[in-house]
């Protein structure tokens, strides 16, 4: 499980080192995708095929279905970090999520998501009352 907030640097060559206690897991591979909320989201290698299994199987009569699977298709980058731990973020994905120098990395369970600090400072600062005051309805999937 991928848990845990950490805060790399990015580099001047667009690199950046992902947290020691994910590298192993990583190793074999992982995949780079433009995530929701302008984050950048990496998935293991067999968590991002299931993913885009069920991507491609959805509707192509659903506009939204083939609206994701191109988005997810053409925005995905795979990566295999290098013998320090470290990715290298192409500039698009840079530009889409905004990243500057200082990065914030955090555990969302099957995959890990790259944010802009600042950005996930202000994420941060308008969702955490969504978190305080989640209800059933919002929860039923969940818990």
């Amino acid at each position: 499980m991928f848990l845990g907030t950490y805060t790399p640097k990015l580099d001047e060559k667009g690199r950046l080192t992902l947290p020691a206690k994910y590298r192993d897991e990583l190793a074999g591979g992982l995949m780079i995708t433009k995530g929701q909320d302008h984050s950048l989201t990496v998935f293991p290698r067999e968590e991002f095929a299931a993913l885009a299994e069920r991507a491609a199987g959805a509707s192509r009569s659903n506009p939204q279905a083939r609206a994701f699977l191109r988005s997810l298709a053409s925005g995905t980058d795979e990566q295999r970090p290098d013998g320090q731990g470290r990715i290298t973020l192409s500039s698009a994905h840079r530009k889409y999520a905004g990243l500057t120098k200082d990065c914030v990395v955090i555990g969302s369970v099957k995959y890990l998501e790259i944010w802009d600090a600042e950005a996930w400072d202000a994420y941060l600062a308008e969702h955490e009352e969504d978190f305080s005051e989640a209800r059933d309805e919002a929860l039923r999937d969940i818990l």
